[in-house]
Formats: structure tokens, sequence, C-alpha cells
């Protein structure tokens, strides 16, 4: 049987070593990741409230009256119905502040 000269691969060792040092990396950045979701959601819905609350004064400006959340989509001011990630739907309060819902 002839002899390959420069017999190029990885050997098992080095592949297991590898798929150690990818599996430490992930088990690291995981809980990292999920950790932050319920800030990121948080941080999105403040934005989305804040949106919506500046709709809402252009709406009053335009009409001379305080807005519902359907008057807004209605007349164009927002695409559809606001909802933050969590599933929470946002209102206008009589004072036209807009808030958080239950979902």
């Amino acid at each position: 049987m002839p002899k390959m000269k420069n017999e190029k691969g990885f050997t098992l060792i080095e592949m297991l070593v590898v798929l150690f040092v990818i599996t430490i990396l992930l088990l690291m950045t995981i809980p990292n990741v999920t950790k932050h979701n319920k800030n990121i959601q948080t941080k999105g819905c403040n934005g989305l409230v804040n949106m919506v609350q500046a709709q809402v004064s252009a709406f009053q400006m335009d009409h001379n009256k305080l807005p519902t959340i359907n008057d807004l989509v209605t007349n164009k001011y927002l695409k559809d119905d606001p909802a933050c990630p969590n599933g929470e739907k946002l209102i206008v309060d009589p004072e036209g502040k807009v808030t958080v819902s239950a979902p």
C-alpha cells in the first residue's frame, strides 16, 4: 500500500477540543441573552408608548379632541392596533396619556 505524503486533516482529539470550546462559549452566551430578554421587551414597549403618545398629540392638534386608539388607526395615524412585544395593548386614558393594559 503506497504511503500518502502530506496527509492533512483533523484528528479526533482536535475535533473534540473544538467542540468543547464551542460548547463552553454557548453555555456562557445563552443565559446572558435570555436574562436580558425582559429588559429588551420593556424598553421596546416604552418606545412604542412614546411613539403612540406623539401620534395622540398630532391627532389632538389636527382635530381639537383626544383620540382613542381606534381613532388613530381609522385616521391612519397608526397602521394597526399597537401592542407591546409581550402582548399588552395600549390605551389612551381620558387625559390623553397613553398607558399599557394587561393582555
